[in-house]
């Protein structure tokens, strides 16, 4: 019988594995795919996980309920850093060109202010950055001058200038009309458009770096949460949906889905620690 997720989450290409690594987040799930062997894995995580990378010398980095989680190449659990907060948990994360971990939270209720950004080096130093609502997608330039970001219920992209540990500068790179959805997990492609998911509104979108919009693909599933590149060529674009919340959802939502040669991806950092 096939598998749906609940809340698909985080796609990413692992590059060293050859392989796309994603989470079910309600589920507390971690699922891999390789696309040449066709080879699929589910790992159960000890809670919610909202996102999960791939670390330097092997194993994951994970962003749980109460904080940050490293597996070993051999699959023993620690944690990296733990900071339970009654009625949040953690949601998108992605891996910053110096290694360092850029997690975020939000509350269950998705209350304004009970969100966080936070960077995570590979030493455990946390270096709290933004408060938010719903944080979500967070993805660099190509040249790595450019933070982009995503707090959910703000309907917008922001953008800011980034100098390693630091980021400055916010503003506005993109926003969302009333009725087209929200926007949710992004990615960044080797031109520096920035392509975003939009969670209810059954579409992806991608933006020039000046914030234009210059393509929408139409989805099946009302509920597309993220996407990144991956295949040997980073030119296969991997969708993650989900089908929580859905009276009557598409036979497809909570798939993985693929638009191949899509387009041009950049190969992604995996985590320091």
């Amino acid at each position: 019988m096939r598998e749906f997720a609940e809340l698909g989450e985080g796609p990413t290409w692992d590059a060293a594995a050859d392989r796309l690594i994603w989470v079910d987040i309600l589920s507390s799930r971690i699922h891999t795919y390789a696309p040449g062997s066709g080879r699929r894995t589910v790992m159960t995580a000890p809670q919610h996980v909202g996102a999960a990378k791939p670390r330097a010398g092997g194993g994951l980095v994970v962003n749980l309920r109460d904080g940050i989680g490293l597996y070993g190449p051999d699959g023993a659990f620690g944690w990296l850093h733990r900071d339970p907060v009654p009625g949040r948990r953690g949601n998108d994360a992605a891996v910053a060109p110096d290694g360092s971990l850029w997690a975020g939270t939000m509350r269950y209720d998705e209350a304004a202010g009970g969100g966080t950004l936070a960077r995570f080096a590979a030493d455990g130093t946390v270096a709290p950055q933004l408060t938010v609502a719903v944080s979500n997608g967070t993805g660099w330039s190509p040249d790595g001058s450019r933070m982009y970001y995503v707090d959910s219920p703000t309907r917008r992209v922001d953008v800011f200038d980034a100098d390693g540990e630091r980021i400055s500068g916010r503003r506005e790179f993109a926003s969302v009309e009333a009725g087209a959805g929200f926007p949710d997990g992004l990615t960044v492609d080797a031109e520096g458009c920035v392509w975003v998911a939009l969670w209810d509104g059954a579409q992806i979108r991608r933006y020039t770096p000046d914030g234009v919009l210059d393509r929408t693909i139409p989805l099946p599933v009302r509920r597309p949460t993220a996407c990144a590149f991956g295949g040997r060529d980073l030119r296969d674009l991997y969708i993650t949906t989900a089908r929580v919340g859905l009276d009557s959802p598409h036979p497809l939502s909570g798939s993985l889905l693929v638009l191949p040669d899509a387009g041009q991806g950049v190969p992604q950092p995996a985590f320091a620690g």
